[in-house]
């Protein structure tokens, strides 16, 4: 069985070598031509993640500490989970005001406090590196100060997003921010809320993950 296998592997070997295949040119054309402008860019985002359920809320670069704050405690949110290191934390941690939910730092092992996690957390607060208008999806970039964790685990999930950090393609995305050169383990594009469909074909939102999505749009 070997003799044969080392044959047959042996004249694939000697077709490749005297007839090596050169792949064609990628042609990007499609992708590069697809474009929205600014704000036709943004009302997309917004139409396609709201038909899968997800939710946003509007503030400014001065307010939306305050108004991050202020839509929680309107939910009866008992807190939120935040990465300290970031300088999304920084700001929420000098403009946080007493009586609001209480702000939990994600400054440990998750092994430390793995069961307040699961069990005891209402929301996790992420940056995004930008929204895709063609699919209607926010790019996560999780790092060690803001591992995916926080994301994926609380049943609520807030996700900043600059209005001027949006784009057209994922092809955009990858090539203006250059992500050949480096990626992170997993890099997620979510475009709403978790869900799941039984094999009676009926889909349910808020199965596992997060239960609602929010996408705080800083302009």
């Amino acid at each position: 069985m070997s003799e044969s296998r080392n044959a047959i592997l042996g004249k694939l070997r000697a077709g490749r070598d005297a007839h090596p295949l050169t792949p064609p040119e990628s042609d990007f054309a499609v992708l590069r031509n697809k474009r929205w402008d600014g704000a036709e860019r943004l009302e997309r985002i917004k139409r396609m993640m709201e038909a899968v359920h997800t939710e946003f809320l509007e503030t400014t670069e001065a307010d939306w500490p305050a108004d991050v704050q202020a839509f929680l405690t309107a939910q009866g949110t008992r807190n939120l989970l935040f990465g300290p290191a970031t300088e999304v934390g920084a700001r929420l941690s000098s403009a946080w005001t007493d009586g609001g939910p209480e702000l939990i730092p994600y400054a440990d092992r998750v092994e430390t406090f793995k069961e307040r996690l699961f069990d005891g957390i209402d929301a996790g607060i992420t940056t995004t590196l930008g929204a895709i208008a063609d699919t209607g999806s926010l790019i996560v970039w999780p790092t060690p100060e803001e591992p995916r964790l926080m994301s994926l685990v609380p049943h609520m999930h807030l996700a900043l997003l600059r209005a001027d950090a949006l784009y057209d393609t994922f092809w955009q995305a990858m090539t203006e921010n250059r992500w050949a050169d480096g990626m992170p383990t997993n890099a997620l594009l979510i475009s709403g809320p978790s869900k799941t469909a039984d094999i009676e074909q009926t889909l349910a939102y808020g199965v596992h993950g997060p239960k609602r999505l929010v996408v705080v749009i800083v302009r």
